[in-house]
Formats: structure tokens, sequence, C-alpha cells
């Protein structure tokens, strides 16, 4: 079947005219599910979304674009995008619509249980927050057990509809020829997973030497405090319920936003560097309640700068990175070019998105931008800056040790989610984190499911190994920013900052290949280099 540029154009006119208000209506549902928790928002969620997989279902529309796609027939390029992206859309809502229907309630009821979920510690209620402060701060190692301990409860909680899901997914997706969900999510995300995988372990491989040095420091540094063997750190002597995060052992960075209004200093920053986030501010709810989702993401509901942030701010320096990361992904969607078509009206890709909020979350540990924006006192920042260029690059060597457990792991779920997950799970953290597992919590899937308590699993399927991705092209655009600018204080104050990233990157939109967006942004493709370099330092 040959389908003309006019015919294609009539298709994919008529077709984006049905979803975008689907789209919209969706995202505004999905906003108000995760900032009240309340039921109605649920169910409007699913049948939002259940509506628009309906309508990329059709086997009809599926075949013409995939013929469109491979024969363009003279057709404008930018039509051809619009094509291929709707085929991919497409692809996996090639099921019946009760099948459908099922997907979208497992997954909407999965994220409603990690929203309103509180886990409980000494017979109270708590929130991730109370959990963070606890494995940050306390010296009381009951206490921190018992935190960290509850950090888990979600994933006891969630572990079997998870898994109904994971078999939901599967099914589906080898319906339609695929080996499982997992490969054909990131072929249908225009990622080839051979590739992905080889830059996954050359991070590994060349992150090895430098993460075991920086481990037996901590190691040693974890020991003394708490008075233990090194041989006996366990989980929750660490600041984090996953280690994914780098501690700031010898550095007390939350001193420095203690008492700021978070929202207030990150504007400021962005105001400097060339972005007015006034707009996205004004609609964003910041601040933690009962009910409202614990964790932290950005939203443009229609694509036409209705674009919000969800976080849960304190005054520390973990929420002072947050909210520059959010704010990353908002600038993003504000600098692309709103003449572009509505399908390609979005980033590039995930990784790219994700690169520019990572460029901005960095900078907490940064002493230019601490100096300019927190108040450290030059003289102080003379006599730290050794130590935040470690802290800086240890948080590296975190997403090189972290984003690969996820990446390796979930691989496997979906080949094999029968396995022995909770096992699984720790021999990953054991070798690549060398973060030792607790006694008996292998004892059985039925009682732990650690594993499960990361909601990404839940949510975002196939999405983690952009984080990574997104943390090496930082360290390439960062390069390029530092280049331009001369030096980390021009850089951190400098206009430039924000011509560049919209004229180079931005504004492209989803008109090009994320690899060619790459290539425009920083003169090559991804490149490991400058992210490994940084991990030397730590």
């Amino acid at each position: 079947m040959s389908v003309t540029p006019a015919e294609l154009s009539e298709k994919v006119d008529a077709l984006t005219a049905e979803l975008e208000p689907l789209c919209t209506s969706a995202a505004e549902a999905v906003w108000q599910h995760n900032a009240t928790g309340e039921e109605r928002w649920e169910e409007e969620s699913v049948r939002l979304v259940t509506a628009i997989r309906t309508a990329l279902s059709r086997p009809d529309d599926y075949v013409l674009f995939d013929q469109a796609t491979r024969s363009p027939n003279g057709a404008d390029p930018l039509l051809v995008r619009q094509a291929l992206l709707l085929r991919n859309d497409m692809a996996p809502n090639q099921l019946a619509p009760e099948t459908i229907e099922r997907l979208v309630r497992l997954e909407t009821a999965l994220e409603g249980t990690f929203n309103t979920f509180r886990a409980e510690l000494d017979g109270e209620r708590v929130g991730e927050n109370r959990i963070r402060e606890i494995l940050e701060t306390s010296d009381d190692l009951d206490l921190r057990r018992l935190a960290w301990e509850a950090s888990k409860q979600v994933g006891s909680e969630v572990a079997d509809q998870l898994l109904e899901l994971v078999e939901g997914r599967n099914s589906a997706a080898r319906e339609i020829g695929f080996a499982n969900y997992y490969s054909m999510s990131l072929e249908l995300d225009e990622l080839d997973e051979d590739d992905v995988f080889r830059t996954i372990d050359l991070v590994v491989e060349g992150s090895d030497e430098p993460y075991r040095r920086y481990k037996s420091r901590l190691d040693g540094e974890l020991a003394t405090r708490f008075g233990v063997p090194i041989g006996e750190l366990s989980p929750w002597h660490y600041a984090d319920p996953f280690f994914q995060e780098a501690p700031v052992v010898d550095l007390d960075l939350d001193r420095w936003f203690a008492g700021r209004t978070i929202e207030e200093l990150a504007a400021g920053f962005f105001t400097a560097v060339g972005f007015d986030v006034s707009r996205i501010l004004a609609r964003s709810d910041l601040y933690e309640r009962e009910g409202k989702c614990q964790h932290a993401f950005c939203m443009d509901v229609d694509r036409k700068g209705d674009i919000r942030i969800l976080c849960n701010l304190t005054d520390s320096e973990y929420w002072a990175s947050t909210m520059l990361h959010e704010l990353g992904h908002g600038v993003y969607d504000e600098g692309i070019d709103h003449e572009l078509p509505y399908l390609l009206r979005t980033a590039a890709h995930t990784i790219t998105t994700e690169a520019t909020a990572m460029l901005f979350g960095r900078l907490t540990r940064s002493g230019a931008w601490l100096v300019r924006y927190a108040g450290m006192p030059v003289e102080e920042e003379a006599n730290v800056a050794s130590r935040l260029d470690r802290s800086r690059a240890a948080q590296q060597l975190h997403a090189a040790r972290w984003v690969p457990v996820m990446a390796y792991f979930e691989r496997e779920l979906y080949r094999d989610p029968s396995q022995d997950l909770n096992g699984l799970w720790w021999d990953l953290v054991e070798r690549l984190q060398l973060v030792r597992r607790p006694e008996n919590r292998c004892a059985g899937q039925a009682r732990y499911a650690d594993w499960a308590a990361k909601i990404h699993f839940s949510s975002s399927p196939a999405y983690y190994q952009n984080y990574l991705f997104g943390e090496i092209v930082a360290s390439q655009l960062q390069a390029h920013l530092l280049d331009a600018t001369g030096s980390w204080e021009r850089y951190v104050e400098s206009p430039e900052v924000a011509q560049y990233l919209v004229e180079r990157l931005f504004r492209l939109g989803r008109s090009v290949l994320w690899q060619d967006a790459i290539a425009q942004a920083t003169g090559t493709g991804v490149d490991v280099g400058p992210f490994l370099e940084e991990l030397a330092t730590a």
C-alpha cells in the first residue's frame, strides 16, 4: 500500500486533533491524582489514559503509519517524523480494549499506592522526608535500621500487583512480536538495547577503580562514626535508602540553605543565566502534605506553556538540588519552538531533558554557585573547594553504579519475572554498589521485595537507563558551557547558558532524532569521556 503525502498529512492531523485534548485532560488528571491522592482523579486518569491508548490501538492507522515511514513517498520530513512517532506509540497498543483497560488500571492503582503510602516506624506513620532525615543525621543505630526497613515496606505492599503488571506487559509485547516488554520499550523509544548496555558496561568498567577507592574511604569514615567494623556496615549505615545519593560526609551544606525559601533561591539562579521561571513556579505545588505524592516531577500539561513542578521542599541541599533539577526540565519545555507541530513539541528524548535537569541539579555542590546564590563566603569556598569537587564527583560515581543496578535488574525482571528477584536485586547491589545485604533479607519473595520499593518499576518502566545517559550528556554540555564562559564563576551567572541551550538543543523539540540533537549541541554523539574524567576526582 502506497500512502501519498496528502493522505498522510490528513491522517496525522486527524489523529493529532483527537489526541491533543485527551492528552491535556489526562495530564491534568494525573497531576491532580499526584497532588491530592483522591480516588476520583485516579478513576479519571484511568478513563482518559484508556481512551488515549484505545485511539492508538486502531490497526488500520498503525499499518498506514508503518507503511508511510518505510516508504515516505516524498512527504515532508517533519510529517514523516510525526508519522514515525505515532507508529511507535501505536505499536504497543495493538491490543484488545479490555487488555488496555486492565493494564491502565493496574498502572494507575500502583501509582496511587505509592503516592498515599506512609511507612510505619515505631507505631507512627512517616513520610519519606522523615526517613531521609533519620538516615542523614541520626547516630541511633536501632532507629536507623528501623527507618531503612520502613523505607522498603511499600515493596511488599505492591510486589504482587507489580508482578501481575509485568506479566501483562510482557504478554502484550509478545502479541506484537517482541521477546518481552523491556526490549520492546527500548526499541520503540529509539534506543538500541545492545548499544545501551554496551555504554552501561563501559561506565561500570571505567568507574570501578575510582568507585572502590571512594567507597573504601566512605566506609572507613562511617565505621569510625558508628563504632562498627567496616565488614559489618549495613544498608542503614548509609544516608540514602538505596545508596543512590552521595552523602556529604565532611561538609555541612544544609546550613547554607537553612531558613531559605528554596524556590526563590532557584529562581534567582535561573534568572541570572537567562531563564524566566516565574510562570512555572506560579503553577507549581511545592510543599509536603498528607496524601500527596512524596517524590518530585515536572509536567508540561498542554505543550502550550502550562508547565508545573510537584515537590516536597524542605530547606536542605537535597531539595535545593531537586528544585534546580525539576526547573531544568521546565526551562527545556519552555524553550521548545512552539511553532512545531504538537507531536514534535516535546523534548528530543528523555535523555536530553534529563541531561539538562542534571546539569542544573549538580550545582548545589559547586563552590561558585554556593558563593553566588547560597551565601557561602569566598574564603570558605576556597578552603572547601577540593572537598566540593570530590563531593560532586562522588554524586556522579553513585549514578555510575546505581543506575546499572536498576537497568540490569529491570532487563532480567522482564526476561524472567518468576526468578528469585530479591536475590537478584541484592546480588547486583553487592556487586555494583558494594553494599552488603542484610542477613535473611532474601528469605523469600513473600516477605521481602526490596526491589519493588523503587517506584520506577511501577510508574516509569524501561526508563532508568535514561538517567545514566542523562549524566553522560550533562557532562558533555557542562564541558561546552565551561569552555564558552571561561570559568565556573561566569558559568553560574551568564545568560550565555540559556542562549546556548535554547538555540542548540531546546528549540529543536522532537523534530530530529535524539542522537542528532546531542550532536548539534555538543559536536559529537554520546561520549562517556567527560563523565568518566569527572569520576576520577572523587
